[in-house]
């Protein structure tokens, strides 16, 4: 395949005028057939990777259903979102198994949509002053020998989890799960500074949602926040649904923490795609009104959003971060976190052809290739 005419997202230089080749399901240095996409108007960016989202068309990941899970690959998919690593909620233990089934079952099928990557498990290892719309009954003290259940029922399917470090065993649970190979993140936590600090000195490398379920970055006690700056390498979640996190703080944590460290997020439930109404989301009701998604009963109390990852790049770029950064922070960076960098996240030769053209006017979808193939 030629894509021709384009505005190639690149890594190091952000878009440059080039075309791009594939050959079968790759990046190429040369086309492998005689197809041709004219990307004239367009940039031309990766595949999105979301590393943090729920749901989305009436379906949950939580449910742990077959068709549930295929409906949300295709969903997705649909959206420029080529790679997902979709978000448990706070439940009982054999419900969390069941979702990691699932997910290893899933990936076993390779039926279609979106590859799921991967499971992140938001809960339960929370604390219950910040469990936001998690449901407190299921709060788990951090369990290193649930993780390895977990991770043992989802084949190696486990790729993150959320953590508040503040809980009992929280550093011992953070050496084992990195050396199950998961990648930890702070969340849903009241720590403070030093204890976040600790946590991301003994291995944690992410930070759940930042802003949101986490005290504010405070000038005598920074926090979460102030914690992930200091430590290098540690990764910030952010939700760009223009209702979770103003776009001053937005602008902000990229200016604090540089193109090379944010990653974008949706945080998605089963709502989007849905027409306003109420919902059930990890054992509650939520309800939706446009673009805002609450607790039943609760208006202040956000449950997550109704906004796709690509509607969150849009966000984000209308909030005045560069096209080229937001891009990053919706492919490579997530990429890097759940460990698919050396396959996904950048257009480089020899990486997977999952490719997304976007008017550049107003960054609607004009064509979506998932490895090698036009959708």
């Amino acid at each position: 395949m030629k894509i021709l005419n384009g505005q190639v997202f690149d890594l190091n230089q952000g878009f440059v005028s080039r075309d791009l080749y594939t050959d079968g399901g790759l990046i190429a240095q040369a086309s492998g057939d005689g197809q041709v996409l004219d990307a004239s108007g367009c940039y031309v960016i990766p595949g999105l990777v979301d590393v943090h989202f729920h749901g989305c068309v009436g379906e949950d990941f939580s449910d742990a259903t077959p068709d549930g899970l295929q409906k949300i690959a295709d969903f997705e998919l649909s959206q420029g979102v080529t790679y997902i690593c979709p978000a448990g909620m706070t439940l009982p233990e054999d419900q969390l198994a069941a979702i990691c089934k699932n997910t290893a079952a899933h990936r076993a099928k390779n039926s279609g949509g979106a590859e799921v990557v991967g499971a992140h498990l938001e809960g339960p290892f929370l604390c219950m002053a910040k469990k936001g719309a998690q449901n407190g009954d299921y709060l788990h003290d951090p369990d290193a020998a649930m993780l390895k259940r977990l991770q043992a029922a989802s084949e190696g399917c486990v790729k993150l989890v959320t953590l508040a470090p503040e809980q009992p065993n929280s550093t011992e649970f953070i050496k084992a799960a990195v050396e199950m190979g998961i990648t930890v993140s702070v969340g849903h936590t009241t720590a403070g500074y030093d204890t976040a600090r600790t946590a991301f000195e003994a291995g944690a490398s992410h930070a759940t949602h930042l802003f949101n379920a986490m005290p504010p970055f405070a000038h005598r006690d920074p926090g979460v926040i102030g914690a992930a700056f200091d430590v290098p390498g540690v990764q910030p979640e952010l939700i760009c649904d223009g209702i979770h996190v103003h776009p001053s703080a937005i602008r902000a944590a990229f200016q604090l923490f540089g193109k090379e460290r944010m990653i974008i997020i949706s945080d998605s439930l089963r709502a989007t795609g849905m027409p306003d109404g109420e919902y059930p989301f990890g054992g509650q009701m939520i309800e939706v009104h446009g673009n805002r998604a609450t607790i039943l009963g609760h208006p202040e109390t956000l449950a997550g959003s109704v906004t796709s990852l690509m509607g969150c790049l849009r966000q984000a770029i209308a909030f005045g971060i560069p096209a080229a950064d937001a891009v990053r922070a919706c492919t490579y960076n997530p990429a890097q976190s759940v460990g698919i960098e050396d396959r996904a996240g950048t257009l480089d030769v020899g990486k997977e052809a999952s490719i997304v053209l976007l008017d550049q006017t107003d960054l609607s979808i004009k064509a979506i290739v998932f490895k090698g193939q036009v959708v």
